[in-house]
Formats: structure tokens, sequence, C-alpha cells
């Protein structure tokens, strides 16, 4: 089927594979940092580079296309959902939604008591970050009064965003020389008209967002890392430690969180079974699910950066890694890839 054109065409892309800091290709309006000399080891928030390795124990779960209803039980908690990593792209949230029989034909959730989890980063790279959480924030209200849910995580570029509105160009202790929220939001793809239509109600629902729930013996995280460990011994204490932190408004501990929240490809190498294992074994759960880090690069299939390149990755369902303990869930939606909404558990 040809492709039709549409503005992520036209965007900012998503990631720059290209080697040093803030190496990246740039779009009228793009505003460029300076370069800093070197990072410390797992320092990404000023980077876009994503390096590929090519990986053979990852199993890619196709999903049946048809739409169909979301399933309801006869009794208990309706089905589980999980949804990857959305960056701004409404429409395509909007038709993935749709299809799984989530929302309607006019937006509307019809799913009943069907539990929906999204995995962070709503905002930059794509067109409509704002109309994102606006979605999100109409139907946790929506499948509430079903008697299901909706509910989202945090995300590091929802932390990005809170920093940008709250410390704009303050000078933060990167420990790799000066950086600031404002250009590390630029250089990650924010958009300006995301952060015109930022209202007081968006801050307060990120700044509340969880970082991490285990539901139906899924851990659900956004970042593939055991930077989470940081922050506390049990589900509860993460949470608090990262509502506390974004109470205190300091703009380095704000930064640090940031930080951490950056660090990816944890469960991908070798070892990676037992950095998942060590999630397990402190927070509960059977599986790790998990977006942040795009399956094309977890395969070592990547396309071109502008999106235009049909022989691009193909993303057709999450990917199964790590021995099997870990779920990917960010299909790359900013390389053209697909917006993931997947029923749990994965039949395999």
């Amino acid at each position: 089927m040809e492709r039709t054109a549409t503005l992520r065409d036209f965007r900012v892309p998503a990631y720059v594979h290209e080697t040093g800091p803030y190496t990246q290709s740039t779009h009228p309006g793009d505003v460029v940092p300076p370069a800093e000399e070197a990072y410390p080891e797992g320092y990404t928030p000023t980077q876009r580079d994503l390096p590929v390795i090519n990986r053979g124990d990852t199993v890619q779960v196709t999903v049946d296309p048809v739409s169909v209803p979301a399933p309801q039980p006869a009794g208990g908690p309706g089905p589980l959902y999980v949804v990857g990593d959305v960056h701004g792209y409404l429409d395509e949230l909007v038709a993935a939604l749709q299809e799984k029989g989530l929302i309607d034909s006019a937006g509307r959730w019809c799913a009943g008591t069907a539990r929906l989890w999204f995995l962070g980063d709503f905002t930059d790279r794509g067109p409509d970050g704002i109309g994102v959480i606006d979605l999100v924030m109409r139907l946790s209200a929506e499948a509430a009064a079903a008697g299901g849910y909706c509910k989202a995580l945090m995300g590091n570029h929802e932390l990005l965003l809170l920093g940008a509105k709250r410390f704009g160009d303050t000078p933060v202790n990167s420990g790799a020389g000066t950086a600031t929220f404002q250009a590390a939001w630029l250089l990650n793809g924010g958009q300006k008209t995301d952060m015109d239509r930022l209202q007081d109600h968006h801050l307060q629902w990120m700044a509340r967002l969880d970082a991490v729930e285990e539901v139906d013996g899924h851990l659900l995280l956004h970042s593939d890392t055991t930077a989470y460990l940081d922050f506390g011994r049990s589900i509860e204490e993460v949470n608090d430690t990262v509502r506390e932190t974004l109470t205190r408004n300091d703009a380095d501990e704000v930064w640090d969180l940031f930080r951490k929240f950056t660090k990816r490809f944890s469960f991908r190498d070798e070892g990676g079974a037992d950095a998942v294992r060590s999630l397990l074994d402190t927070y509960g759960g059977t599986r790790v699910v998990h977006g942040h880090s795009p399956i094309p690069y977890l395969l070592g299939e990547v396309g071109s950066e502008d999106g235009g390149d049909e022989s691009g990755p193909v993303v057709e369902g999450p990917h199964v890694y790590a021995d099997g303990l870990a779920i990917a869930m960010d299909g790359g939606v900013t390389m053209a890839g697909k917006l993931l909404v997947q029923q749990l558990p994965l039949s395999m």
C-alpha cells in the first residue's frame, strides 16, 4: 500500500546515530547547545545517538491487526493493555486504541472494565504531545466511570518537559559541564507548540505520575534500566522518592532524576537477564514490560532518520528478550515505526 506523507516526515528526526556529543541533523528553528567534552558512562540526556547492536535472542510477537472490541470477563478485573511511547503522535494513538476496541469512532472509552497502562513519553518529537496528554487524562475519567481504568507512568520526556518549564535555562550540575533543561528539551525533540499549550493541570498531572507498577505479574517501567533501584527497595518507595524530588523543585535534583531515567539497554547484553531479575526480585512480578528504547535498535534494524525510507524497520508487535523476562513496547513511532498497544499476557 502506498504510504501517505504525514507530519512525521517533516519533524525533527527521532535519533541520530553518529558518534560524539550533540551530533544531530538540524532543521530551521532548532537550537543546538555547545558540545560538551566528555560524558560519564551511562550519561545520555544531552545526546541523541543510539548505537545499534545485533541481537539473536529477541522474539518479535506478531499482533493480529483485525479490530475487535476489548473482551470483557464475566467477573473480576477486565483485560490488561499496555501502550508504548507515543511522543506526540495523537492520530496514530487514536487509530491504535480504536483497533484494539478500547475507544470508539468518537474517541470515547468503550472498553468497559478493561485496564490500560501507558508506559510514558507522551510528548516531544511528534506534532501534538499536549493533545496526547489531554486524551489520556479524559480516558482516565471515562474508564473509571465504566469500571475500568486508564493510568500512566512517568517517562524521561515527562521529566524533561517539566524541567524545561520549571527551570528553563537555569544551569544544572550535569557531571559533564554546563547543561540546562531547556537545551536538552530542544535537542531531544521539544516542540514549541507543546510548550505554548502547556497548562498548570498538565504539569500537575505529570508530576503525580508513578514510576513503577506491578500488575498481574508484569512489572511496568518506562526505561530499560536498573536505575530504579537507586530510588527505593519497594514500588511505593520508588514512587514516593520520584514525587518528593519533584515537589522539592530543586533543579539539580530533578536533573539527576531525569539523567537516571534516560539510561537504557540494561537488559539487552550479556548479563541482561540478571539485570531484569534484580528488578523482579526487588519489586515483584515475573516479567518486566518497558518502553524507552525503540525495538528497531534492540533488533539492530534501523531505517532512515527522516522516516522516508520504506525499507526501514518493520515492527508489528512487542519484543521479548533477556531470556524471556523483558518485553519491549516502543515500536519506534518517531522512526516511521508502529505505535504499539498490546494486551497482556502475551501468547507465545
